[in-house]
């Protein structure tokens, strides 16, 4: 197991302040799949139409050579993001502030700087959690605000179950149940260029990072959250802030919830024993 002296979070912390740049296009056909991928009516998205809100996270993702991919499917450390040496990496939460949502044809450009990088201890081992601010920006001016924290943990086992009996879920006011199967992991995982292994491939996820079968992404979880959200008040939340639990996986029913709250909503989703996996809050 890596020990926290490895850690050198001065030298971490050199990348603070560091800026990447990206554009591309809120096409037609990535439109009509995500939708497909998020449980939406397609249709025939024409130029001008709002696409799904956290189309972002399928715009303009960081494409490298194959033999530049480390064992888990995402690039090697180092580049835009600090050389954490730690092998597990996950998408932990983050803040989304829709200001003008992206429409199809909209060329979007996306300015991302590394605001943080800090060093926890967890019940699985050391930590570091690396905080990524993004503005993403058309012709028209800034579009979404975002914060996206990542987390890097050694590959010492998943997490153990819970000794003690969970406690009772919480009762929803809205809800709606989907299925999580393997095609609905493999789409999101194209939509958005990711090559974690963990949500595609069973013999790795299982035998190498021992979870009890494949991972269900953070950011699709938070997107069905969004529209969700955005369904219910018939408009996208101003803010919307997230975070994981717990893991959610593969092959079982699932559902998405929400409680009304102090003008806003309390949202989550859930696993077939209506346990949260990812809690979430929308404001307006």
């Amino acid at each position: 197991m890596i020990m926290t002296d490895t850690l050198d979070l001065d030298h971490l912390k050199q990348w603070v302040g560091r800026s990447a740049e990206a554009a591309d296009i809120v096409t037609a056909q990535l439109t009509k799949g995500l939708r497909a991928t998020l449980f939406q009516d397609i249709g025939e998205p024409t130029s001008g139409e709002i696409a799904p809100y956290t189309v972002h996270w399928c715009l303009g993702q960081p494409v490298f050579p194959h033999d530049q991919l480390g064992p888990d499917g995402h690039p090697t450390r180092g580049g835009f993001l600090p050389p954490v040496p730690l092998p597990r990496r996950m998408w932990a939460g983050g803040e989304v502030q829709v200001v003008d949502p992206l429409r199809v044809g909209d060329v979007a450009t996306r300015v991302s700087t590394i605001s943080d990088v800090s060093l926890k201890s967890g019940s699985t081992g050391q930590l570091c959690f690396v905080a990524v601010e993004h503005v993403v920006s058309t012709p028209r001016g800034v579009a979404i605000r975002e914060r996206q924290d990542i987390v890097y943990r050694d590959m010492g086992g998943a997490p153990a179950a819970p000794a003690k009996a969970p406690p009772p879920p919480p009762a929803a006011q809205h809800s709606e149940s989907h299925v999580s199967d393997p095609v609905l992991l493999f789409r999101y995982s194209a939509l958005t260029f990711n090559g974690h292994r963990i949500h595609y491939d069973r013999d790795y996820v299982t035998k190498v990072e021992g979870y009890p079968g494949l991972v269900f992404h953070g950011p699709l979880q938070a997107a069905l959250l969004v529209e969700f959200a955005a369904k219910l008040k018939g408009k996208p939340p101003a803010k919307f802030a997230y975070r994981g639990v717990q893991p959610l996986f593969e092959g079982s029913e699932f559902s998405v919830n929400a409680n009304d709250k102090d003008g806003g909503l309390e949202l989550w989703t859930a696993n077939a024993e209506r346990q949260p996996t990812m809690k979430g809050t929308a404001t307006w």
